[in-house]
């Protein structure tokens, strides 16, 4: 190896800095996608302030009516500040089911009943997308890294990585399903309801820790918005090229 072959400390340096830069990326990516931490607390305060309450009256309809109220108070603070609400909203419609469920029912058990179901079918759709080849991890991520389905085949790499995410959410989410929907039959509801908060917050942490270690050893992504762009560019520029020799002929 000559000395030209040689990397340099700049060469190094260049290389850490893109590695980091990529992994500062991802993890944007990831905080904007799932919510973040104020995402989480939304996820968790309606659920926490049913429980409580139930624990100390034993009161399903203000439980309900508590638990449905901060949620949408959490709505309407995103709105005022402008903020983005899918995530408010997607726990509003999760607690009108739950309260619909309770209250149709008698059973302050069946508050939960929604969000279980719903926590078990999304790990199927997991794991029944990454089978079908198409992961469930790379269609949620694909438009926020602005590659939308490019990592299909364009990136195989980088396809591998959001396969190995979705069988971690869909293992992860079954997991926590094969606690819950036993204590569902067999426990009360505070007992329920304290596991069903307590198993919130860390499967969840774990599934995004896995998701960013797989991402940010894969492929870049490939900006697709970026391509299109520069098509964009160069065909206005070939047609002013254009234009501009049939001008000289004339």
């Amino acid at each position: 190896m000559t000395s030209i072959d040689k990397p340099t400390a700049t060469d190094h340096d260049s290389e850490a800095d893109d590695a980091q830069a990529a992994k500062a990326v991802t993890e944007a990516a990831l905080f904007e996608a799932f919510g973040g931490v104020r995402g989480m607390v939304e996820t968790v305060l309606p659920g926490l302030l049913f429980v409580t309450i139930f624990t100390v009256n034993k009161d399903l309809h203000l439980s309900a009516i508590a638990a449905l109220g901060v949620s949408l108070l959490l709505v309407a603070v995103r709105l005022i500040r402008r903020d983005t609400v899918k995530h408010a909203f997607s726990g509003v419609f999760g607690v009108a089911f739950g309260v619909v469920f309770a209250m149709m029912t008698g059973n302050a058990k069946d508050f939960y009943l929604p969000g279980m179901i719903y926590t078990l079918g999304l790990a199927l759709a997991y794991i029944v997308t990454t089978i079908a080849g198409v992961p469930l991890i790379g269609l949620i991520l694909g438009p926020v890294f602005k590659e939308n389905l490019s990592w299909r085949k364009r990136n195989p790499g980088r396809k591998k990585a959001y396969a190995k995410a979705s069988w971690a959410w869909g293992l992860i989410l079954l997991t926590k399903c094969a606690i819950l929907f036993p204590l569902y039959w067999w426990a009360d509801t505070t007992q329920l309801g304290w596991v069903l908060v307590a198993l919130k917050i860390p499967p969840f942490l774990l599934a995004v820790y896995l998701t960013w270690v797989f991402l940010a050893k894969a492929p870049p992504p490939i900006d697709v918005f970026a391509e299109m762009e520069a098509q964009e560019q160069a065909e206005k520029e070939r047609k002013a090229a254009t234009a501009a020799a049939q001008r000289g002929e004339a």
